[in-house]
């Protein structure tokens, strides 16, 4: 209960901004005013009863993802079969089976018909009943609620209600869409994976109002009681509008405090929340469609071809009848022994045309087996057994987390089989998404002498590159040269075998050392202290705290080594702060208004714990592609620290802040075609009238309502982070994932084409793809970039003809291609792709980019990733 005291007595502080911050309470924000249709959800916390009926009764918590019920299965099911054309043959052809026109039997015919549909209902039946388990699994799960006098317990989660108070624990998943109330981290913060509802891998962090914070622990909400006003059910998942009544007073509530149903808490021990949406009501499910009636192209190319065979059935049947109808005039009558006077309309020589309707009807049914009903009975078996067994394929079974394969319907299984292209991002999907400190660059000098997949991949291309060149030179008598040695002496290719040796060499000696997770840096001038004997050491130092301070990370105590772990929003920061640790700047504690870092190697030999108080951090979000921290330091100066792309950061620095420009960009395109993730590191001084003057105005925009909020923040940010002075920057590599490689080889020998969708530069992203496979020996390169002539001399419409003609000329290049094997790969860069995406230039961009086997965009952003 101590921590609960201090927390209470906690001031809201500078440190948050943007839409995820804390504020004065001189500065609060004015609730939001909503009235009218869309704005009428009232939910009263930890009063579920209040809601378990009418008018504030709301849909419960239980969720259903089944194409049927028991009441609709009859009735959906037998439409679905119906839908077949064949099915709807049969079941004509089983009803004239009933009338005496019919040649054979009605079981004859009944019985087939009953058999494939059956069957088909039945798998349809067994498919649905995998579909409900699944949901009963999640539906049965059990969550931590409050049950009254400050005592929770476990439910189901079906069974929760709006209004229940959860506590949910690390790893585990929200039961329902959640208003945030504090959490394991004294300043209410946590981390979320949203991978289920985004596909991001990247944690995002959720921060509960300050009001809430004492509510820390079990017994405080006892007597806990308060409203949210709010938005109705949405499938909006990055908006949220709405208002919290608690305690006389009334707070803003927006997207940062909502923890959406479906992703997971992690790097937090746990959180407490109030359920605001349940079941069906939840952003991720208002999102989520009906399981649609899916019909493969194999199923829809049979019905083309039922209806080729349904008219020559037609044809035959009337070129028979209309043979019967003129037997039956001219004929008939002189066969006595048919008895024509005394017959039936079936065989009247006074009626041939109605004799030839019936006969057009028999022998519909007669020659019916022209169209085959066990050609569908095949199909619907064997895809059931597809099914079964990939839920078996011991090939496609994750032994991390102990899933295999799931076939949830069987009906697409042979589109497997048609894949031709597939798109992919990189992060997170051809990497792991897990971050090791590799290089860095600090006042114009490198340091760093690891060597990552990429570089490895490029030294094995070489060594083939130089064993084809030498097998083409063997072939040659050699010869001298001026100076008198050999040609197969020359120092380009001596240099390069020393070169392939060295960076295969480190590779080797690095997996004898001790492995530290998110440091594979290997330098002796800056390790152990070493980095103070440097000729800038004062850089190197403020390079440091930088990595140290500029951050949103928690530090986390590791009993068993005695040091810390830390909880960041990416696995980028992480390998940062590993980094700072391992050269001597240990990040050890973070409260609401600082950070403390001991400092290991100081000149007292002495490690000393310095505080540095956070004025201000402006979040890193894709569009600033920067973040940065106002701080204080102990002697009362005032520094922004700010990290970010190489090309905001270098377009933001001083005049007096170039000084290592040149030698850093060298060194950032050296870390670029070695395929490592490169970030800049600038800062700048600020005298305390300055940032006065900066922060009344930044605190105006922060506290302002209305939809130019967020402009007017980034307006007033953006104006801060300039004349920066560069420091230098760093490097990190993203290992790919295990049998990346191979994985593309085999599909691109299936025939298969890939797009890769990055970030990353060019050259980056290009030794990226030959590490990856993605681009392969013998395979011609096309890269379209936007000609850097035409675009400073003319306008945009000379911009936009430019591309196009490189469009063409490659178009025209692949056409032209006589070997049948010749391969192409296609490398644009987003600025370019914006162009090509346009809409009078997309369809001759596709058309080049299908004609190519490997596809890398490279340099986009999340939208454009969208629109490929």
């Amino acid at each position: 209960m101590t921590r609960g005291r201090i927390r209470a007595k906690l001031r809201q502080s500078h440190l948050y901004t943007f839409t995820c911050f804390r504020q004065d309470t001189a500065d609060a924000e004015v609730p939001h005013s909503f009235d009218g249709p869309g704005f009428s959800r009232i939910v009263y916390c930890n009063q579920p009863q209040v809601h378990s009926k009418k008018p504030l009764y709301y849909t419960s918590n239980n969720i259903s993802t089944t194409k049927y019920n028991i009441i609709t299965f009859l009735p959906k099911a037998i439409f679905e079969q119906f839908r077949r054309v064949a099915n709807l043959y049969f079941l004509l052809a089983a009803i004239l089976s009933l009338t005496p026109v019919a040649p054979f039997s009605a079981v004859s015919m009944i019985a087939p018909l009953a058999f494939v549909v059956g069957l088909s209902m039945a798998k349809e039946a067994l498919e649905d009943w995998r579909r409900f388990i699944q949901d009963m699994k999640v539906n049965t799960r059990k969550a931590s609620i409050h049950k009254g006098n400050g005592v929770f317990g476990f439910k189901p989660w079906q069974r929760i209600r709006v209004g229940d108070v959860v506590k949910v624990e690390k790893d585990q998943f929200f039961p329902a869409d959640l208003l945030l109330l504090s959490s394991s981290y004294d300043d209410g913060i946590c981390y979320v994976e949203t991978m289920n509802l985004d596909g991001e891998t990247n944690l995002k962090v959720k921060r509960s109002l300050e009001v809430t914070l004492p509510l820390e622990d079990d017994g405080t909400f006892n007597d806990f009681r308060g409203t949210i006003k709010c938005e109705d059910p949405n499938p909006s998942l990055y908006t949220f509008v709405g208002n919290f009544e608690y305690e006389r007073q009334v707070y803003p509530l927006d997207p940062s405090q909502i923890l959406l149903r479906d992703s997971k808490l992690r790097n937090t021990a746990y959180v407490y929340g109030v359920v605001i949406f349940t079941g069906h009501d939840s952003k991720v499910m208002q999102n989520a469609t009906q399981s649609p009636s899916k019909r493969s192209r194999i199923e829809r190319k049979m019905d083309q071809i039922i209806y080729i065979l349904f008219t020559l059935l037609v044809v035959i049947s009337l070129i028979s009848s209309i043979g019967f109808a003129v037997k039956t005039k001219y004929q008939m009558p002189d066969w006595w022994y048919l008895q024509p006077n005394n017959t039936t309309n079936f065989y009247n020589p006074k009626k041939p045309a109605l004799s030839g309707i019936f006969h057009l009807v028999t022998a519909l049914i007669l020659y019916g087996y022209l169209i085959p009903i066990s050609l569908y009975v095949s199909i619907e078996v064997v895809k059931v057994l597809q099914a079964t067994f990939i839920n078996q394929d011991i090939h496609m079974y994750d032994e991390e987390t102990g899933n295999t394969a799931q076939a949830r319907t069987s009906n697409l299984n042979e589109e497997l089989g048609q894949v031709d292209t597939i798109l992919s991002d990189k992060t997170g999907t051809l990497t792991c998404n897990q971050m090791d400190f590799l290089k860095c660059s600090i006042a114009g000098s490198a340091y760093g002498s690891g060597s990552s997949e990429v570089e490895l991949a490029a030294a094995k291309q070489m060594a083939i590159d130089l064993e084809e060149q030498g097998n083409e030179l063997s072939n040659f008598p050699m010869h001298k040269n001026s100076t008198g040695d050999s040609w197969n002496d020359a120092s380009g290719l001596g240099a390069t075998e020393i070169e392939l040796e060295t960076v295969v060499t480190s590779k080797d000696e690095k997996e004898h050392k001790h492995v530290i997770k998110g440091f594979s840096f290997e330098d002796i001038r800056l390790m152990g202290g070493n980095w103070s004997k440097e000729p800038n050491a004062d850089v190197i130092e403020l390079f440091l705290r930088i990595l140290a301070v500029c951050h949103t990370a928690i530090p986390e105590r590791n009993e068993e080594i005695g040091g810390f772990n830390y909880e960041a929003e990416s696995p980028d920061e992480g390998s940062f702060l590993v980094a700072a640790r391992e050269f001597g700047f240990e990040f050890c504690k973070r409260t609401h208004t600082s950070v403390h870092v001991r400092e290991r190697y100081v000149s007292s030999g002495q490690p000393v714990e310095r505080e540095y108080q956070i004025l201000n951090l402006l979040e890193f979000t894709s569009k600033r592609k920067r973040m940065s921290v106002i701080v204080r330091d102990e002697d009362g100066q005032i520094f922004l620290l700010c990290k970010g792309a190489d090309s905001i950061i270098f377009d933001r620095l001083a005049k007096n802040g170039r000084m290592y420009e040149e030698a850093t960009t060298r060194h950032l395109n050296e870390y670029g075609e070695s395929g490592l993730r490169t970030l800049a590191l600038a800062y700048k001084k600020l005298e305390e009238s300055e940032y006065s003057a900066w922060n009344s105005e930044f605190m105006k925009a922060k506290t302002s309502i209305g939809p130019d909020r967020d402009a007017m923040l980034e307006r007033v940010s953006d104006a801060m982070e300039r004349e920066l002075i560069l420091v230098g920057a760093t490097a990190v590599e993203d290992k790919l994932q295990k049998g990346v490689p191979q994985c593309i080889d085999k599909l691109a020998q299936a025939g298969l084409k890939l797009w890769v969708l990055t970030g990353d530069k060019m050259e980056t992203a290009i030794n990226i793809g030959f590490a990856c496979s993605l681009l392969r020996q013998g395979m011609k390169q096309i890269c379209i970039t936007l000609n850097p002539d035409v675009q400073t001399q003319d306008g945009k419409e000379a911009v936009k003809e430019n591309i196009l003609m490189q469009i063409t000329n490659a178009s025209q290049m692949i056409k032209l291609e006589k070997d049948p094997h010749a391969a192409f790969a296609l490398i644009i860069d987003g600025k370019t792709l914006e162009h090509a995406l346009a809409d009078d230039m997309k369809y001759q961009f596709l058309g080049l980019a299908v004609d190519c086997a490997s596809v890398i965009c490279c340099r986009v952003s999340p939208k454009q990733k969208a629109l490929v």
